[in-house]
């Protein structure tokens, strides 16, 4: 046996350690922080727009770095016409999450500087993207059903531009406030698989929108953030809490996954659900459907009493994005909405200290052996 089959090897890199960042770390003992900031502070005392210039510089902003950061995002909603133009040729039955994929691309074709690196021009292109990835998911969305483009109000934050684009009207105080909690929570995570495909493709030099690019083409997988549209679905199918049980002992008996459940990770539950449990139940009883809190928590009990499993966060931001109102088919880029910005934090801080990631495998295939001429090749 050579040197090589006696490594040791972690199928899916499990337990690995890949490489340091100081942006944000995941305590397997349910906890999360953003820069030494603790998840559940954050969730109800930071906007948005402070989580990410924390993301992109290290500290919390001041008020005059927090109100030039808003402005900037404003400025930069507004996507390129020709961008625009290919999301209204794709089919109408595209999914959200492609349509987001290939416009992000697409936007690195108009960005003047595509190629600077220096730490400012990162900076900048960083907040286009945090901007635009917020408007191609409500234009796309609008096109996708044949409507007309909202024009923009640039006295909205983040959260309330997301809204307003999405359904036509300034959006109720309450709405705002939610979803800009929703987009916190999402914001970042460790080295979880976009954000290690995002690093993997910074690393290499490449530009911040092709890194980016991959990372939302690895969201889309359901085992990844698409795990949050499968998670509504399954609410739906059981419909009301009493018939929770019932439902999980006809999938467990099956062996089939019961989604919003486990984490790579988390051994004591996701750090986020506390935050995001407590959003839900706030607007069942405001919308009138508190069934949905009601039916997450009946799946806590017995997912937790039958398979020792906790909740991760797709569990209870399903119901939460329904309850705003959100089409279960943005659930996945709502997720790149907030995520963008740990993404592009984690593509800055991988070229400032950058070294090709480039990992070895396990050789499991034949051993050497010699190939039998049984034809000379003819000569040219």
């Amino acid at each position: 046996m050579n040197a090589e089959t006696k490594q040791s090897y972690s199928p899916g890199l499990e337990g690995i350690i890949a490489g340091e960042t100081s942006i944000s770390r995941v305590d397997p003992d349910a906890g999360l922080m953003y820069r030494g900031y603790d998840i559940a502070e954050l969730a109800v005392r930071a906007s948005y727009e402070e989580v990410v210039w924390l993301l992109l510089h290290g500290e919390l902003p001041g008020m005059s770095d927090l109100g030039a950061l808003t402005r900037q995002l404003s400025h930069e909603r507004a996507v390129p016409a020709a961008v625009i133009e290919m999301l209204e040729l794709l089919p109408p039955e595209t999914s959200p999450i492609d349509s987001l994929r290939t416009g992000v691309s697409m936007l690195a074709a108009f960005d003047p500087e595509i190629n600077e690196t220096s730490a400012e021009a990162m900076l900048r292109k960083a907040s286009r993207l945090i901007a635009r990835t917020n408007s191609l998911i409500t234009a796309g969305w609008r096109i996708a059903l044949g409507q007309e483009a909202v024009p923009q109000q640039s006295n909205l934050t983040h959260a309330g531009h997301f809204l307003q684009q999405l359904f036509g009207a300034v959006p109720e105080v309450w709405r705002v406030e939610a979803m800009d909690t929703i987009l916190v929570l999402y914001a970042d995570h460790d080295f979880n698989a976009s954000t290690f495909s995002a690093r993997v493709t910074a690393s290499t030099l490449s530009d911040i929108y092709a890194a980016i690019t991959t990372a939302l083409g690895t969201l889309k997988g359901p085992l990844h953030g698409g795990a949050n549209e499968q998670a509504m679905k399954m609410l739906r199918e059981i419909g009301e809490p009493e018939r929770a049980k019932s439902w999980v002992e006809g999938r467990l008996g099956k062996k089939e996954k019961v989604m919003g459940f486990g984490h790579r990770v988390y051994k004591k539950g996701d750090a986020r659900v506390p935050v995001m449990r407590a959003l839900v139940r706030q607007l069942g009883e405001r919308a009138g459907e508190p069934q949905w809190a009601g039916i997450c928590e009946k799946l806590e009990e017995i997912m937790e009493r039958e398979k020792h499993l906790a909740a991760n966060v797709d569990l209870y931001a399903a119901p939460a994005l329904h309850l705003l109102g959100i089409p279960s088919e943005l659930n996945t880029p709502v997720f790149a909405c907030g995520r963008v910005a740990g993404w592009c934090a984690h593509v800055l801080e991988q070229q400032a200290h950058n070294r090709l990631i480039r990992p070895r495998s396990l050789y499991i295939g034949p051993a050497r052996r010699a190939y039998r001429v049984k034809a000379q090749k003819s000569a040219a």
